[in-house]
């Protein structure tokens, strides 16, 4: 008998180590976001917990799938809206990124900043899903391309895809002149 088997209490099982890696891979993310969405460390680790939990139930059905971390993606936000609703609130990212950021803090005009910042959330809110999550992923959390990539289970160039787009979709939404706006069309990772 193994060391790890002799430790476990009966009945329980270990889980797969393929399981453990993927937690291990995308636990500090998948809390980021959820932390960003629900304004709380503890309760965004309690959402991601019962995203993992589900996804060990699942663990076959999850490695079947085409691109698992596109699956696992979808579960953690599932579970993070589910909490949310649970504690009889929405997520809370337009509210939460506005008002914690340094701009707004640092601003000579700290109500002009605010009600940009505002609008600006508002305007990624209204962002198709995918867009959105490449958007928070990319922009409010700081993940790079590849990671970004990674966690949602789609290709680097999906990902630039979906910034390009959103970052249009912005600017229309916004008023933003498209002169403005097409020096960052050219940022690299």
């Amino acid at each position: 008998m193994t060391q790890d088997h002799l430790s476990r209490p009966p009945g329980v099982v270990a889980l797969p180590t393929d399981f453990r890696a993927f937690h291990e891979l995308y636990r500090t993310a998948y809390v980021n976001w959820a932390e960003l969405h629900l304004g709380s460390f503890a309760d965004a680790e309690e959402a991601v917990d019962a995203a993992f939990e589900q996804l060990a139930m699942r663990w076959q059905t999850v490695l079947a799938q085409p691109v698992p971390e596109a699956y696992a993606w979808k579960v953690v936000k599932h579970r993070t809206i589910d909490l949310a609703r649970a504690r009889g609130r929405r997520p809370v990212v337009t509210d939460f990124a506005a008002f914690d950021t340094i701009a707004v803090n640092t601003a000579v005009d700290p109500i002009g900043e605010l009600e940009t910042s505002l609008s600006v959330y508002r305007a990624i809110n209204g962002l198709p899903e995918r867009q959105r999550d490449v958007i928070v992923l990319r922009y409010s959390i700081g993940y790079d391309t590849a990671t970004t990539a990674r966690i949602l289970g789609i290709t680097p160039a999906g990902v630039r895809s979906s910034v390009r787009h959103a970052r249009r979709r912005l600017r229309q939404v916004l008023g933003v002149d498209e002169q403005e706006g097409s020096h960052d069309e050219h940022l690299t990772d």
